[in-house]
Parts: C-alpha cells; structure tokens; sequence
C-alpha cells in the first residue's frame, strides 16, 4: 500500500502532523470556547499591542503551545519558547534581554512561552519577574499543575490565570477530521473509516496532540485507514466499548459485581477494559467511593478513606498515573470483608420517614439557645452523656412513633464484627433492656 506522507519523503526533516496542524488564528482553535469568545482576555491581548502575562493551567494536549503560538502569529510578535525541563536562570534571562534588546531596536515584542513552568524552582521563577513587572515581554506560562502551588505569589498575581478543560470527543473528532482533509495534513489523500475514528478518539483520551501522532502513525501505513490499521501501527487492540450504550453498562455492573464477589483479578480486567475504552477516571472513581460504602461498609472502614483518596489522586493527577491509584482501590474493595448493614440501615430510615412515621422531636433534644426557648421547655431535663459513665445515659433520642425501629444491624463481617457487639450492648443499654 502507498505511503500518505510518500510526497513528502523528499523532505529530510517533515514536520510532525501536529506541527503543520497547528492553528494559526483563534478561530481555528477547536475547543477552549469559554476562553475565545468576544471580550475574553486571550481576545484583548490579540486585539491589543500592550503586553500581558498570561499562565495557562490545563491538562496535556488542550492547546497551551497552540494559543500561546496563535497570540505571536496573530500579534507578529516573535516566539520564544523555553522549557522549564531543561532551561536554567542563564537561559531565561538570555531570552529576556534578546527580548529588551529587540524590543529597543525595533520595537517588536516577544511572546516568552514557559512550557512546563511549574517545574522552575523559586529562583528561576523569581528571574522571570522583572520582564514581567516591566513587561520587557507577553510572558505565557503553560502548567499541568495547580498554580497556586507549584508558582511563586508575585509571578501569579502579575499575570491572569486561564484553565482550559478536557477536550471532548467531538472536539478531538474534529481535530482529526480537519487533518484528513486539510493540505496541511493529509491533504484529502485517503480516508478515514468511522470505527477508526472512533478509536482514534477513545486512544486520545481528550489528548489533541496524541489524537494527530497516532492518526499519523496510522496514515504511515496506508491511505484508507482503518480500525486494523489503527491497531497495528499503535500497538493497541480496539476495545469495543460504547460509553453510551449497552457495552458502557455491561461492563460497569461486571465490575461491580467483580468487586462485590472478592475477584480483584476480574475487577482489574474490567478497570482496565473502561481505560483502555476512554471511559471518565473521574466516573470510575466515583463508582468505587459509592461501593466502598455500599458494599463494604463498616466491615472494613478504611476502604472508603482509600476510595475517596483514589478519586482525589485521579482528580489531581489525571492517567495515565491515575489508573495505579484506581487500581489500589479496586483492589482494596475487592479484597475488603463484605457489608451492606450501612445501605440497608439508610434504607430502611428513608423508607420510614417516606410512610410519615416522623414524630415529633423530643423535648429534652430540642434547641435551647436562642432567646424564648426556655419558656418553651427546650432542653429541659437533657442529660448530657459526658458527664457519665463510659459517656453513656438513658434517655429517649428518637420520636415516639420510630422508637422501637431498628435500622442498623451489622453484619459480624471483619472490622463490623466488633461494631456489631458494641451497638447490641449500647441499644440494649439505651432502651432499657
């Protein structure tokens, strides 16, 4: 089969799809819409010639270098990169006087993109102020990283902060149908099938930039690309999976129930199958804080802790990290002693509460501080348990009407076995027997 990029063998060093498909004006920009709207500040500082520091905070492959490139080719600004992965102090304070002595000459300004800025230390950082604080420079900062903790205070309060956000999956299909059929990329020569768009679009993982390297990689092997075409020159089988249809629910209810049985090797292949498919961390982890709780319980009570910490380490860290964090959560609710006294305890409570057994609140519990309450008899005759044995005294909690009720009853499950000893103890106690 013939080569898409055959034409461009006789150039030596071709540009990276991603390259040429760079955009050149704001409104070839896919995505990003609440940013370049009328009025925005990345609008102002297109249509203005007064310099402006800009940090942009966003995940991989959103289109930081995209807009800070499109802010110096719009503005005919030049374009001066450097990266906090291997720039020193000598180098950005190189850039910075190249910058004045530009500047000065000719009255041309400089867009100073720092990729990865959060990865200079407070003293690269602090060199970057003074070209700041002058505005020697447009100075545009790109970060994975919270700003707000990974740069120094006088650097972020002299600059607007942008976030950008995931692209969709319409967005990153569009990012690659614009590539088939642009001169820039493939120029219209082959085709790209549906299923190998879709594909494409589930390995992006809302990544642009990956979306272009793999649709490459593909086109480098033939002009109709498809799903076959995409495996091979990847090196990742097309996982079947339809986030909104039957696959989505199919697989999500076997890792449930994977989880629920104590199989940590079938939870894990159906992890893997949901990442592998594209579907949100952000939806996985959230299934797995509702099931530490649900059907776990109290039989093992920091499963739940290690759940919410997952799904707090996917939120800051995203994957492909974020998919070993996922991992110690399954694996920990997989393996955990089983309970589901909690979900039935609430359950039965709700289901009380909905047939009207409310009752009124005893006198004794009712609030006491505000002004009248006493006249009332708010508070009159509570007893408080501090000043008790083992922080214990009988008195009456629930209304009439559900005092005999019984909601929680644990398991003797793991850690719930202990718990269920002490509440049988404690009710007993309470209600007199």
């Amino acid at each position: 089969m013939e080569s898409l990029f055959d034409a461009a063998a006789e150039d030596a060093t071709p540009q990276p799809l991603a390259v040429r498909m760079r955009p050149r004006t704001l409104d070839e920009v896919i995505g990003q819409r609440h940013l370049l709207g009328p009025g925005t500040p990345l609008r102002r500082l297109v249509e203005s010639e007064a310099p402006m520091s800009l940090f942009l905070w966003g995940p991989p492959g959103t289109g930081k270098t995209t807009l800070a490139y499109v802010v110096s080719n719009v503005t005919k600004r030049r374009f001066v990169e450097i990266s906090a992965v291997s720039a020193g102090v000598k180098d950005v304070r190189a850039a910075i006087d190249n910058a004045r002595r530009e500047l000065g000459m000719s009255g041309r300004q400089t867009v100073l993109f720092v990729d990865e800025v959060h990865r200079f230390n407070k003293a690269q950082q602090d060199a970057l102020l003074p070209a700041v604080e002058n505005r020697w420079v447009t100075f545009i900062g790109a970060t994975t990283e919270n700003p707000f903790f990974s740069v120094i205070s006088p650097l972020l309060s002299r600059s607007l902060l942008l976030t950008l956000e995931s692209l969709t999956d319409d967005d990153i299909g569009a990012v690659l149908r614009r590539a088939v059929s642009d001169e820039r990329g493939l120029g219209g020569r082959g085709t790209l099938a549906p299923e190998a768009l879709d594909h494409l679009v589930r390995l992006a993982g809302g990544d642009a930039r990956r979306s272009l390297t793999y649709l490459e990689a593909a086109a480098l092997l033939a002009d109709d690309i498809t799903v076959e075409v995409v495996e091979k020159a990847v090196d990742k089988a097309a996982v079947r999976y339809d986030r909104q249809g039957d696959q989505h629910y199919d697989v999500i209810s076997a890792f449930i129930k994977s989880m629920r049985g104590s199989d940590a090797d079938a939870a894990l292949h159906y992890l893997a199958r949901m990442i592998e498919a594209g579907e949100d961390p952000r939806f996985i982890a959230r299934r797995i804080v509702i099931f530490a709780s649900e059907d776990v319980g109290l039989a093992d009570p920091t499963c739940l802790q290690t759940a919410v910490a997952a799904a707090q380490a996917v939120q800051l860290i995203g994957l492909p990290e974020g998919q070993i964090n996922l991992a110690h959560a399954v694996i920990h609710c997989a393996l955990a002693p089983k309970s589901n006294a909690v979900v039935k305890a609430i359950g039965a409570a709700v289901g009380d509460v909905r047939r009207g057994l409310i009752g009124q609140v005893p006198g004794h519990l009712r609030d006491g501080h505000y002004p009248g309450a006493a006249k009332l008899g708010h508070g009159d005759g509570y007893k408080y348990p501090h000043d008790f044995d083992h922080g214990l005294v009988r008195q009456d909690y629930a209304p009439e009407q559900v005092r005999d009720r019984r909601y929680y009853e644990p398991t003797t499950h793991g850690a719930e076995g202990p718990v269920a000893e002490r509440w049988a103890k404690i009710r007993d106690f309470l209600r007199g027997a």
